[in-house]
């Protein structure tokens, strides 16, 4: 078998082994390669995700979903998403991935996508009509209602897959039950209140979506305490540099953790009552306060070796905290 050789485009590798390869198990490698390499798509609107699945389009805006419905396979492909998704699996797992992380999508949980994230979808089989319910909408849907300045708050929409929502029974005949209502109103027709309607129904969807993450926080207790003893050990370890090179912010511990950033913050204040950024700071000038009073080091050379450019800024946070200067708290503790 001829060297391989990587190449960025696909038609340059099926060609490349079709000329140099006559022998057939070998030109079936390289299709198999070929399969492997993934387009993306962007969805943009409704019309181009039913496009991808074979399905109709009764409005621009908005859909509910229903994948049982498709007439074509998807797999080995990126979606960028320029629209808001919700997905319910219903059957049997699938293989979705989240940047570099991957997670079995198990029946019964809950996905959501933002517009900016990119998702590829990955099974070793192509299903046609997989078992999965959901919600879409535009953007622009939204605008001029008060969703368009709440959805922000749906912090789940920042969630990775590995953060997927686990529904209980209950919890997903009541997301089945807000579903139904947005396809009934999807079926009224169009007048002044359809927007406001609309936008109402996803809102409060929204809101129990929420609430059931709340629940799952609750749940997961003994997880989320290992996690919680993993961020206070990562804290002790990171300050037990001499000389820091910057502080720390709540990315770096997230990362740690495995975790996006949105996630892990919501786990930290559910588990302990503070954020991280509030638990760093704390951290932060208890340890300022250790080197101020058991060394002679000048205040600025603490500051640096702390990860502050600015030993002013060092000052400002360390007075709004304690109530003191680093000069007044090493005067005092003297």
């Amino acid at each position: 078998m001829p060297k391989l050789t990587i190449f960025t485009d696909l038609l340059t590798i099926i060609r490349y082994y079709f000329i140099k390869v006559k022998n057939k198990e070998y030109f079936c490698i390289a299709k198999h390669i070929a399969e492997r390499i993934m387009k993306t798509i962007t969805i943009d609107s409704l019309d181009a995700y039913n496009a991808l699945y074979g399905m109709p389009t009764s409005h621009p805006l908005i859909g509910v979903l229903n994948l049982k419905e498709a007439t074509k396979t998807v797999n080995h492909i990126e979606m960028k998403y320029e629209v808001f998704a919700l997905y319910l699996k219903n059957g049997s797992k699938c293989s979705l991935k989240y940047g570099r992380k991957n997670y079995d999508y198990q029946e019964g949980t809950i996905v959501s996508f933002a517009p900016g994230q990119i998702v590829s979808v990955e099974d070793e089989k192509d299903e046609l009509a997989p078992d999965v319910t959901g919600l879409m909408f535009h953007p622009d849907l939204i605008y001029g209602t008060p969703l368009a300045s709440k959805i922000r708050d749906f912090e789940f929409f920042n969630y990775s897959q590995t953060e997927a929502l686990h529904l209980s029974d209950k919890e997903r005949e009541k997301f089945n039950f807000f579903i139904e209502l947005i396809r009934e109103e999807l079926e009224h027709p169009v007048d002044n209140h359809t927007a406001s309607v609309l936008s109402a129904h996803i809102s409060l969807l929204l809101e129990h979506l929420d609430r059931f993450y709340d629940r799952q926080f609750i749940t997961r207790h003994k997880v989320n305490s290992d996690i919680v003893k993993q961020f206070q050990q990562n804290l002790r370890s990171y300050f037990a540099e001499n000389d820091l090179i910057t502080t720390p912010n709540v990315g770096y511990f997230a990362e740690k953790a495995a975790l996006t950033t949105g996630y892990f913050s919501n786990l930290i204040k559910k588990e302990t009552g503070m954020t991280p950024k509030d638990l760093i700071s704390t951290h932060l000038i208890s340890e300022a306060k250790k080197r101020i009073v058991e060394t002679s080091q000048d205040i600025s050379v603490i500051a640096y070796s702390l990860g502050f450019d600015y030993p002013a800024h060092f000052s400002r946070m360390f007075k709004k905290i304690t109530g003191f200067t680093p000069k007044e708290y090493r005067l005092k503790s003297n």
